[in-house]
């Protein structure tokens, strides 16, 4: 054999001896540290076997902690709520307490000259009721076809309580044109709002309706005038 064939051949030899020694180192270190993770893993095991009681504890007691602060969320979201209120359309805002449905309430109609001739609504809590009328129109309304008011004041007026001999009024000009048109109707539809389950009809008289308005709730029959 040459000597530079014998010098490449014991290169090989060189190379691949290194190789099987590496391989063979890493198999020993592979064996080491799975030795080394079952020994851990039982470690664990027997330490986990010995301290369920103990975590079981502790949870119980984070539960406990967790259930005193959502019982105290719950009380600050009450007393939040009791400081709620409705908006009256001036940027204030006033506590609410029962609404006043159309059946809590003794109606009472009568017709006035003023203002071209109008008819007054009142209204009264019956015995025993205390409630309120909201800072919104009365709802009314005419004939078979539902002919419904609109407003006859800018501005949304204040909520008032009814109770005792507080008596709330509205204004109501059946008819706010001035042609000859207009059906003739002897009684209204009063409702507290367009949700209010039970609205009554009240009797009026003979009427000629044609573009209806009405005021607010006041507390003065003379405020309750619907001009214009």
């Amino acid at each position: 054999m040459s000597g530079n064939r014998r010098k490449a051949f014991l290169v090989s030899v060189a190379l691949v001896s290194g190789a099987l020694l590496m391989t063979a180192c890493q198999d020993s270190d592979k064996a080491a540290d799975a030795d080394a993770a079952r020994g851990a893993s039982s470690a664990t095991a027997s330490g986990d076997a010995a301290t369920p009681s103990g975590a079981s504890d502790a949870d119980s007691g984070q539960g406990s902690g967790a259930a005193g602060k959502t019982s105290g969320a719950t009380g600050r979201g009450s007393a939040d709520g009791a400081g709620s209120g409705a908006d009256t359309g001036n940027g204030k805002r006033e506590p609410v307490g029962q609404r006043c449905g159309a059946n809590d309430i003794s109606w009472n109609t009568r017709s006035e000259t003023r203002a071209g001739g109008y008819i007054l609504i009142s209204a009264k809590a019956k015995p025993g009721i205390t409630c309120v009328l909201p800072a919104a129109l009365p709802t009314v309304a005419f004939g078979s076809d539902g002919t419904e008011a609109g407003p006859a004041e800018q501005a949304v007026g204040e909520q008032i309580t009814l109770s005792g001999n507080t008596t709330a009024y509205a204004g109501v000009n059946p008819k706010s044109t001035n042609g000859d048109g207009g059906k003739e109707l002897d009684s209204i539809i009063v409702a507290v709002g367009d949700d209010d389950p039970d609205p009554v009809s009240l009797k009026v008289g003979t009427i000629t309706v044609d573009e209806p308005v009405v005021t607010n709730w006041h507390t003065s029959a003379t405020d309750a005038v619907p001009f214009g």
